[in-house]
């Protein structure tokens, strides 16, 4: 009976490894704002071949994102960390067009809450598609009576670690430091598979270390080299302060990407820093880069 019985573990064991979800991470804009020959920011976390997640629209990303094979209408979720053009400009070309794919359900937008000098996420879906908007054509676009889709916003306004359920995933979100500007760092979990976004942050307050630990995936924002101004690093991590979280953290593959022409050029330098504390591998990010989590 109990060799009987451990057959059918063994079997049940088999079974879930033949059908076990995959989850893909596919860089839309290894760039930064200037002009570097690269698209912004912006990712898609691929599940079982759908895109089901799409982490900041920078300029350039919505190209991309056709190259990619990618579809609006399997989407469940739009995420940005910040506001700054080049990781939210493309946002209205993703909604126009969309306008013209099969997607007719609610659309989310996560994003940061708002300060003097910033507004939610709300309030920027608002200025772009409001009554008042920039696209006021497109103003159904924010209600249920939508001729396409609806987009549904949330602003993350508590500063200890938020979750969100999706069908296909789960995003854990924080709030991180940089500078006047409100920001997000996101970490998705798919069935114990797991990638962390920090966006744009110096972690000055330490809250990317909140969601790191065990991390398969973690894709830092490399703008600025070791060397660099105060100002530059009060606002971006520089290669040491990236290698300290992803080893505290154990993450087992670090992804290196928002390469800005000041860290470009100067990858030697930074990977010898960054390997003198953390042990894992390490990549640096390309437009289209495609990185299966294992």
């Amino acid at each position: 009976m109990k060799t009987l019985l451990n057959k059918v573990i063994l079997l049940l064991s088999l079974t879930s490894l033949l059908v076990a979800t995959e989850v893909r991470l596919e860089v839309l804009g290894s760039g930064g704002p200037e002009l570097d020959g690269r698209a912004s920011s912006s990712y898609i976390v691929w599940i079982d071949n759908k895109a089901k997640a799409l982490i900041d629209t920078g300029s350039g990303s919505m190209l991309r994102f056709e190259q990619s094979g990618a579809k609006i209408e399997d989407l469940e979720a739009v995420l940005l960390t910040h506001l700054h053009i080049d990781h939210v400009v493309d946002l209205p070309s993703y909604i126009k067009a969309g306008y013209f794919s099969k997607r007719n359900w609610v659309l989310t937008v996560i994003g940061p809450d708002e300060n003097r000098y910033f507004p939610s996420t709300t309030e920027y879906l608002e200025n772009l598609f409001g009554s008042n908007g920039a696209y006021r054509y497109m103003q159904d676009v924010l209600t249920p009576q939508s001729d396409s889709f609806e987009l549904k916003g949330i602003n993350i306004t508590q500063d200890e670690i938020t979750r969100y359920r999706f069908n296909s995933f789960e995003v854990d979100i924080i709030k991180v430091y940089h500078g006047i500007v409100p920001a997000l760092a996101f970490k998705i979990n798919v069935d114990g598979k797991s990638i962390l976004f920090s966006g744009d942050t110096s972690n000055k307050k330490g809250m990317l270390n909140k969601l790191a630990k065990g991390v398969e995936l973690f894709v830092a924002d490399h703008a600025v080299p070791e060397h660099t101004g105060k100002f530059a690093k009060d606002l971006h991590m520089t290669p040491s302060v990236i290698a300290n979280v992803a080893h505290k953290g154990a993450v087992k593959k670090l992804l290196l990407s928002h390469r800005m022409n000041r860290s470009l050029g100067k990858e030697e330098e930074s990977l010898k820093i960054i390997s003198n504390i953390y042990k894992g591998s390490i990549l640096f990010a390309e437009d289209r880069m495609r990185i299966t989590l294992e």
